[in-house]
């Protein structure tokens, strides 16, 4: 092979599958055609390796592929819609901030239901926290 990554090459180093790459690549997710040999081996660059682990973010953060493909499509534009991109971007960020403060809250949840177990194991009061809340009326609110 010439110089370049094969598909395994990169399924590899961005831990995506041989199907997923496929898949991205039928989809429209890679910035640029995926160039063949003559055989009809694909042949990668590192420029798509970088993309593709941009797209893995986007799409690990909750970035619909519709959305992907729609910033994939301006950015192949060219310049001159730099501000479109910004604005889908921006979107996805403010999803992104929305979710981390859903998951702070959870995780503030989390930690005060740890404090209250880890502080009645410490005092030897354990068994409480296992009992349902209907076999004991007015229990600790920790179960």
């Amino acid at each position: 092979m010439g110089a370049g990554l094969s598909i395994g090459q990169v399924a590899e180093r961005t831990g995506l599958s041989v199907h997923a790459l496929r898949f991205y690549e039928r989809e429209g997710l890679l910035a640029d055609p995926v160039r063949r040999e003559s055989n009809g081996r694909r042949v990668y660059t590192e420029d798509d390796v970088e993309w593709l682990d941009m797209c893995i973010k986007f799409r690990s953060s909750g970035m619909p592929l519709d959305t992907i493909r729609q910033y994939t499509d301006l950015v192949r534009q060219g310049p001159g819609n730099e501000a479109d991109r910004l604005a889908l971007l921006r979107g996805h960020q403010d999803y992104v901030a929305a979710q981390i403060q859903e998951l702070t809250e959870c995780m503030n949840v989390i930690t005060h239901k740890v404090t209250v177990y880890a502080q009645h194991l410490e005092d030897g009061s354990a068994a409480c926290l296992w009992v349902t809340p209907a076999s004991q009326a007015g229990a600790s609110e920790a179960s």
